[in-house]
C-alpha cells in the first residue's frame, strides 16, 4: 500500500478558501486529494502550524527544514522518501503514484483492489 505525506506549510487551513484571499491552487489541490482517496488513495496532510511535532519527529522532514526551511514546503513523500517539494503535486501525478488510471472522465484503481492504495 502506497502512502503519500504531504507537509504543508503554515496555513490557516488546507483547503485554501479561508482568509481574505482564496488560494487557487490549494482548492484545486484539495479537491485532487478528495478525488483521490475516493479512488482508494492514503494521503495524509500535515500543516505545519497546527502539526508542528509531526515535522519535527520525522527525520526526513526535519532535516529538509533544516537544509532548505520552511519556505521550501510542501513536501511530498511517498512511503517516507522525497518525492516533491516545493510545489504540489497535479492531479496526474498523484494518480500515477497511487496507481489509479485516468481513463477520459472514467477513473480505474488498478492499485487496490478493495483495499486502500
Amino acid at each position: 500500500m502506497t502512502t503519500i505525506q504531504v507537509f504543508d506549510p503554515a496555513l490557516c487551513c488546507s483547503t485554501g478558501v479561508c482568509g481574505v484571499e482564496v488560494d487557487q491552487q490549494l482548492v484545486g489541490f484539495s479537491a485532487d486529494v478528495d478525488w483521490a482517496k475516493q479512488n482508494g488513495a492514503d494521503i495524509q496532510r500535515f500543516n505545519l502550524a497546527q502539526e508542528p511535532l509531526v515535522f519535527a519527529e520525522n527525520t526526513v522532514v526535519k532535516s529538509f527544514l533544516e537544509r532548505s526551511g520552511a519556505e521550501a514546503l510542501p513536501l511530498i513523500l511517498i512511503d517516507g522518501e522525497v518525492a516533491l517539494a516545493g510545489r504540489y503535486p497535479n492531479r496526474a501525478e498523484l494518480a500515477r503514484w497511487c496507481a489509479i488510471t485516468l481513463i477520459a472522465d472514467k477513473v480505474k484503481s488498478s492499485c487496490c483492489s478493495g483495499s486502500s492504495c
